[in-house]
């Protein structure tokens, strides 16, 4: 089994208690497949399989191999419902690809150069962690790469500064949604006791 193939199984016992029995006494997560020209699918996945595949923070915008009794299929991940509390996956959602045909994905953004700016007195902001990108299969990204090395204080990177891959299209700046990446500002400096001291003295 590679880093991105999921095995799963069909599932005929559906709605909001069979999901919670799935989970509590099989350690399975339900899912849905959809998309193409087939009908969407109920499939139940080992819960530790599904831990296992998003280590790699790449399974988020990667096709995987989805196996379902015998039969496979690429798909990617759609949605993710997770436990409040505990993190761990509640329910998933994947979307079938199908080659030649455009797919909306959400990939990770990686900053590099972040020490240029902090060497000339500033805070590096992720605004954002993770963009939505549209492409063919075979153009989807791992990751979109941002680098802020050049930013002074009080500078912010665009969306419309970023430079697409080849075939990738920004779903936001397609839509007139120029988005703030990352941003450069002052630190934050808290007060020192002998100025919070005279402050209390006045």
């Amino acid at each position: 089994m590679n880093d991105f193939t999921l095995n799963a199984e069909l599932r005929s016992d559906l709605g909001k208690g069979a999901s919670r029995r799935l989970r509590r006494l099989a350690s399975l997560v339900p899912a849905v497949v959809y998309g193409g020209e087939k009908a969407p699918e109920s499939i139940s996945m080992l819960a530790k399989e599904v831990a296992k595949l998003l280590e790699n923070e790449a399974s988020y915008s990667h096709i995987i191999e989805l196996n379902i009794a015998g039969k496979k299929q690429n798909v990617i991940i759609k949605a993710l419902q997770r436990h409040p509390a505990k993190g761990h996956v509640m329910h998933a959602d994947f979307v079938r690809v199908v080659a030649g045909q455009k797919l909306t994905a959400i990939v990770p953004v990686h900053f590099v150069g972040e020490d240029a700016p902090v060497k000339k007195g500033g805070e590096v902001s992720h605004v954002t962690s993770e963009l939505e990108v549209t492409c063919l299969p075979k153009d989807l990204p791992e990751f979109i790469e941002v680098d802020v090395s050049a930013l002074e204080i009080g500078s912010i990177i665009h969306l419309s500064d970023l430079k697409a891959p080849k075939g990738v299209e920004f779903v936001a700046l397609a839509h007139g949604n120029d988005l703030a990446v990352a941003n450069v500002h002052a630190p934050r400096v808290a007060p020192t006791e002998d100025a919070a001291e005279e402050g209390a003295a006045e």
